[in-house]
């Protein structure tokens, strides 16, 4: 059915720069409440274990599998909602079910139980990133989206760190609580109440998405335009796949060496230099806040600077620069002898694998229609999840297993995964740029037509 270009949204004046960071902060709020939910089950591998009776590889499927199969497969349909309907609101009912799920964790009774919770986490937080990353196109002209965009993107070293920081606090706090009698709710082991102390509170954040962000204005609609079915915006993908297909399985593979340094990092300073749990956790979650956050931020200003100067691909070749900054990094931790040059190394490779968060998404924006942005995020999302977070973590542990056949091997394992996939990101990604590039411009020329 053809609409008006302004259906939905706000009166078409531009709001203020002010209120437009505004939002941001919530939405930086809201994906770092999502990544604290996301993370705090690696800290309960015991009690969990302990209570339901279960395997390591049964526990791998509630941490892991219960969640990034059911975020990435309900990514696409979701994004089709926040491509054509209000994205205000899909985020504000999507943070109140991750929320209610996290603290339904606590209710879980069974493995089968926590395995629904878990799943039901992963569905309220894949409404986050495509809507998010739509609405922000539209509140910030395209020569400050980068940062835009990364500021956003802070949650997720922010909701990382705080995931092993304060998370591990108040898994101290309630470890040593066997079972307490609950109002209404009855007996309760003491590492549920981790899940109602993580998650309840980000109620809040919904209540400010619902009542003081505005739906904004969609830019670059054409009065009339039709809402494309799905066939028809995979078909527009499939057109492109010159330039989809290099910007999003290369920066996916870049992202296997992400995720591995993201969950293996603590690991990496046990084994190799004796920390004690508690303690790699600290120093790694203050690495994240501080090493990645600062990543983060410096990507967005250079890509847009870099943008601003005629660089249509900026954003991109940002992103390849990381690339070729983390290498290094990451291959020094195989060769670290003491734990200064393993944490200088390792705050390095962190601050490095930080620049893709935000402006990998953005520049999907700059190169696709408004009424496909949200699902060409989430296809992205689909695929770097499933290679990302789905094979970077196991490619380590099968390398320290079979190739090396050592724990002690880590930093080892981290090394040459980089040295073999940060070199084929950035081919991949590179013989895509021209591709990318003209997108890119014609997108521009379309938005200043209209």
């Amino acid at each position: 059915m053809a609409e008006s270009s302004q259906s939905g949204s706000v009166p078409n004046a531009q709001p203020s720069s002010g209120y437009a960071w505004y939002v941001v902060i919530v939405l930086l709020l809201a994906q770092t409440a999502s990544f604290l939910d996301r993370m705090i089950m690696g800290l309960l591998v015991g009690p969990i274990r302990a209570t339901f009776d279960i395997s390591d590889t049964q526990y791998s499927l509630l941490a892991g599998l219960a969640f990034s199969l059911f975020y990435a497969g309900m990514g696409l349909p979701l994004a089709r909602i926040a491509d054509n309907g209000n994205r205000r609101n899909l985020i504000a009912i999507g943070i109140t079910v991750w929320c209610l799920m996290t603290a339904a964790c606590g209710l879980a009774r069974s493995f089968w139980g926590l395995f629904a919770a878990r799943v039901g986490v992963g569905v309220g937080e894949a409404t986050l990133g495509p809507a998010a990353s739509s609405m922000i196109s539209d509140y910030f002209p395209r020569s400050g989206l980068a940062r835009a965009l990364s500021v956003y993107t802070m949650g997720v070293t922010l909701g990382s760190g705080l995931a092993y920081i304060a998370g591990g606090a108040v898994v101290t706090a309630v470890s040593d609580i066997d079972v307490i009698m609950v109002p209404v709710l009855g007996e309760v082991y003491g590492w549920q109440l981790t899940f109602f102390i993580v998650g309840l509170p980000g109620l809040l954040i919904a209540l400010l998405m619902a009542l003081t962000v505005r739906e904004p204005v969609r830019r670059g609609l054409v009065v009339g335009e039709q809402r494309l079915p799905l066939s028809a915006a995979m078909h527009y993908l499939w057109e492109r796949r010159r330039a989809y297909g290099a910007l999003i399985v290369g920066v996916s593979i870049f992202i296997m060496v992400v995720y591995a340094l993201n969950i293996w990092g603590p690991t990496y300073l046990i084994r190799t230099f004796d920390y004690p749990p508690g303690d790699a956790g600290l120093r790694f979650g203050l690495i994240m806040m501080g090493a990645g956050t600062a990543g983060l931020l410096f990507a967005g200003w250079l890509a847009d600077r870099w943008f601003a100067s005629g660089t249509p691909d900026a954003y991109l070749r940002t992103v390849l620069l990381s690339m070729f900054g983390l290498a290094p990094c990451a291959i020094g931790l195989g060769f670290a002898t003491d734990e200064t040059n393993a944490i200088v190394f390792l705050s390095g490779a962190i601050f490095f694998s930080a620049f893709q968060g935000g402006i990998s998404i953005g520049a999907l924006q700059l190169m696709t229609p408004n009424r496909l942005r949200g699902q060409a995020v989430a296809v992205y999302l689909l695929v770097a999840n499933l290679i990302g977070l789905g094979l970077g973590p196991t490619v380590i542990a099968a390398t320290t297993d079979y190739v090396f056949q050592s724990d002690a091997a880590i930093g080892q394992s981290i090394a040459l995964s980089a040295l073999v996939l940060c070199p084929l990101a950035a081919l991949i990604l590179y013989t895509g740029l021209p591709a990318i590039r003209r997108e890119i411009e014609i997108r521009s020329a379309e938005d200043a037509a209209v």
